[in-house]
Parts: structure tokens; C-alpha cells; sequence
């Protein structure tokens, strides 16, 4: 299957973006006093190109897929809970599912390469590519073709979704090893610092993991340019969410970025295309090790930083009040002149005495 990086467009749009600044300005509050709900507010507005932009049938995907590393005791988990989980999302018992009803966001679950066959039913879509990928110690996760599978799904996949806002979310037990891997690759970064316990590996199983995952790095010292690296060390559902994550850029929608491993998509989607960045919203901080630095790297401002490491787009579901909420002021509240509220002084005068 051919696949081509899309072209995208600056989204910059300065007379946009002082038109979002002045009404912002303009509310009845001290200007600034809403902090990161201000700069919420402006990126939502430019995205979708509107002074007074509407978040319309959010959806969240999770997009699952098993790894052939995790043979290598990587995770603290089997990798028989990836399709555990897979079942548990669609009865509406994970922690995503609550979330995604609670805030009314469409919730679909991608099959992009679990190792196991799942019956077809309503909310999930069969994209396997392979039941899991290659061990990344023998040879590259995945190949070049398959790779290229992955991101044309991906597209498809949010070119059939409706809505302007597209959540992340993942499962695939022994992914933090494949984000580890490409944080360390993309960004330049020791594995040791890039890795973290995952599912909940203690301090000695965390210094074999590191062990294994600099094997793997030494086992591709070529896998260099983000595709050869995402090849090589990626996931099924981590180069599906990269496809996903371009083509929802380049249709200007609201992408909201989960955690460490959504954020690795992102990692690789904005080597390729660096506009992505200006699309995605940063859900949360991580408490995976690698994802503070992640975020650094990508100079993202995450919403919310309160020790989550579940995955699943939990974080993303966690953060999307806040978006409706940015949204909400710019549309609704009231001017002063609107709301007959006298304004700040321009410049605070010492009083004579």
C-alpha cells in the first residue's frame, strides 16, 4: 500500500491570532487572569479557524497492538492483556470507556495488530496488519511495507470519523519500550533516561529493561530518519496513530495528545511534519519517566500533570472538560462594554499625597 506524507499547512494566521488575543483581552476579568485557559482558548481558535470555535462530536480512538519485545520481559504484564483490554473497552468497563460516556465522546477501538481474533461488532475496526510485531532485538519491529500499511490506515481511519477533535489513546503491552526506544533515536536522549516502569516493573526489572532496550538501539544504529526508526523500533498502533495524527492536521481538527505513548506518535508525526504540533493539545504530564522529556523536546504545555500512567487515552478524556471550557469563554462570556464593568486603568498612577 503507497502512502504519502501529507503537506501542511501554517496555521499561524496572525490577524487570527490577535483578533482571539484582543477578545480574550476583552473579557471581564483581568487580562491574563485565566492563565492556560487563555492559551487554550487561542490555539482551539486557530485550529478550527474561528473566533468562536465549536468542538463538534469528539472522538476518541484507541488504537492497539501487541509487540514482539514484550517476549523479552519488558513489562510487568502479559501480552495477553492487550486483547483482555481490547474486550474490556468495548463492554464499557475500562477506565477509558467510563470517561469517554461520562463527557459524550464517540469512543472506536482499532485492532492494528493484537494477537488475537476478535469478533467483528459496533465501535471496533479491524485493521490488523500482523498479530504483533517482530522482536526488535532479532530484526525491525516491522517492515518498511508494513509501516507504510499503518500510516495509510490511520488516515483512512479519521477520514471516516466525523467530528473536528480527535483523542488519543493506546494499548499495547510492552509499548513503552517502543516509545522509549524513539524518544532515545529522535531526540538524541540516553535510554536510561528516556525509561520508566511502565505497567509497574520494579527498580531491578526497570535496569533490565534499559539493558534490553540499548541492545535494540546498538541492534539498528541506522534506523536514524523517523520512519526507519518507527519501523524499527515502533508498534502497529503507534504508526496507525501517526497516520491518524497527520491526516487529522492536515483536516485542521483538534488533536488531543494522551500520554507517554501518544505523545511518541507525535514525536514521529511532527519529525515528518513539524505543523503537526500546532493542531495538538497536550492532555497531561506523564508519570513515565520519558514523558517530561518527551514534552520538552516537543515544547509542549501539558494541561494537567497528576501522576497518571495508565494510558488508554484516559488523560486525553481527563482534559477534554477543559477544552469545552476555553471554548465556552470565547463564545460566551461578556466584554466590558457588553457587561457595563469598568475596565482596569491603563497604567496603575501614584496617587498625590
Amino acid at each position: 500500500m503507497s502512502y504519502t506524507v501529507p503537506a501542511l499547512d501554517d496555521i499561524a494566521q496572525p490577524a487570527l491570532a490577535t483578533r482571539l488575543q484582543q477578545l480574550l483581552d476583552n473579557k471581564t476579568k483581568p487580562v491574563g487572569s485565566l492563565g492556560q485557559i487563555e492559551r487554550l482558548a487561542q490555539r482551539i481558535g486557530l485550529i478550527l479557524g474561528s473566533e468562536a470555535p465549536e468542538l463538534q462530536s469528539p472522538q476518541l480512538v484507541v488504537y492497539a497492538g501487541d509487540h514482539g519485545l514484550a517476549a523479552r520481559g519488558v513489562s510487568a504484564y502479559p501480552s495477553d492483556v492487550t486483547w483482555q483490554m481490547v474486550e474490556n473497552f468495548l463492554a464499557g468497563g475500562a477506565a477509558v470507556s467510563v470517561l469517554a460516556r461520562q463527557h459524550g465522546i464517540g469512543l472506536t477501538v482499532v485492532d492494528c495488530g493484537v494477537r488475537h481474533d476478535f469478533a467483528p461488532r459496533p465501535g471496533l475496526v479491524l485493521n490488523k496488519i500482523a498479530a504483533g510485531t517482530a522482536d526488535a532485538l532479532e530484526g525491525p519491529a516491522m517492515s518498511a511495507a508494513q509501516c507504510r500499511v499503518a500510516l495509510a490506515s490511520g488516515a483512512a481511519l479519521v477520514q471516516d470519523l466525523p467530528g473536528n477533535a480527535l483523542l488519543l489513546g493506546e494499548m499495547g503491552i510492552g509499548n513503552t519500550s517502543a516509545a522509549s526506544l524513539l524518544l532515545s533515536r529522535l531526540a538524541g536522549l540516553d535510554i536510561a533516561d528516556c525509561t520508566g516502569a511502565g505497567t509497574g516493573l520494579d527498580a531491578e526489572a526497570v535496569q533490565r529493561k534499559i539493558g534490553i532496550l540499548r541492545q535494540v538501539l546498538a541492534r539498528h544504529p541506522d534506523a536514524t530518519d523517523p520512519l526507519a526508526a518507527l519501523a524499527a523500533f515502533g508498534g502497529f498502533e503507534i504508526a496507525t496513530m501517526v497516520g491518524s495524527v497527520l491526516q487529522a492536521a492536515q483536516e485542521r481538527r483538534v488533536i488531543v495528545v494522551d500520554g507517554f505513548i501518544a505523545s511518541s506518535a507525535v514525536l514521529v508525526a511532527s519529525a515528518l511534519q513539524p505543523a503537526v504540533l500546532q493542531c495538538c493539545v497536550f492532555a497531561h504530564r506523564s508519570g513515565e519517566r520519558g514523558h517530561a522529556l518527551m514534552l520538552a523536546h516537543l515544547k509542549a504545555e501539558p494541561l494537567l500533570d497528576l501522576g497518571l500512567r495508565l494510558g488508554e487515552g484516559s488523560g486525553a478524556a481527563l482534559a477534554w472538560p477543559l477544552l469545552q471550557s476555553a471554548c465556552a469563554i470565547l463564545r460566551e462570556m461578556a466584554s466590558f462594554e457588553a457587561a457595563g464593568v469598568s475596565r482596569q486603568e491603563a497604567a496603575d498612577q501614584p496617587q498625590a499625597l
